[in-house]
């Protein structure tokens, strides 16, 4: 965490906050849902824990099919896997984090690293056509009225505006995140299909 908030509060760094999102608010606004559903807080927590060990099954438009793998024990573990590039949205390339779940809170932590020991002990090393990024998932609101939050920071220079247009296109879509979509038809068993 204070990793994290070291490098947003760096005025060099490339820094994107999503707005909130109210998901069931969006849920009624925009989907056909194949049963009624009210999408609480411990639901979106549990999808954020899940999501935090396995990428590719709920952000497989960001992750490459079968890439990812995680290691370590509890609420603090490595993960690598194959991600597209912010700016070069046709290429993947290896992203290594280091990922702490914190439950009180409900905020998981995605520390960024060049360079990193795999499940084997051999080193690996990330992409280097992109900076390295921290990110972080949480969940706010009320039980029955939670909100997606979500917010990246970029080791860089000084602010990229490549970078941060790529983010104001994420913000501009009128849809849930995938990963949402995923966890209700997935998880849930519920049909979901994008409507207004």
């Amino acid at each position: 965490m204070k990793t994290f908030l070291e490098a947003w509060d760096n005025p060099a760094a490339t820094r994107y906050e999503l707005p909130a999102i109210d998901v069931n608010e969006v849920l009624a606004e925009r989907y056909q849902l194949g049963k009624p559903l009210v999408f609480t807080r411990t639901m979106l927590w549990d999808l954020e824990v899940r999501k935090a060990r396995r990428p590719d099954l709920f952000i497989p438009f960001v992750v490459a099919s079968g890439s990812a793998e995680s290691w370590g024990e509890g609420d603090i573990f490595v993960r690598k896997s194959m991600q597209r590039l912010w700016t070069q949205p046709d290429t993947y390339g290896l992203v290594l984090e280091q990922t702490q779940l914190d439950h009180a809170n409900q905020i998981v932590t995605f520390i960024g690293a060049t360079e990193l020991a795999g499940s084997d002990g051999e080193p690996l090393r990330a992409d280097s056509r992109q900076p390295v990024f921290h990110v972080q998932h949480s969940v706010g609101g009320t039980e029955n009225q939670p909100l997606n939050l979500w917010r990246i920071v970029h080791l860089t220079d000084a602010p990229d505006s490549g970078i941060i247009a790529v983010f104001d296109r994420i913000a501009a879509a009128p849809w849930l995140p995938e990963f949402i979509e995923i966890y209700v038809r997935d998880v849930l068993g519920i049909s979901v299909t994008r409507s207004g």
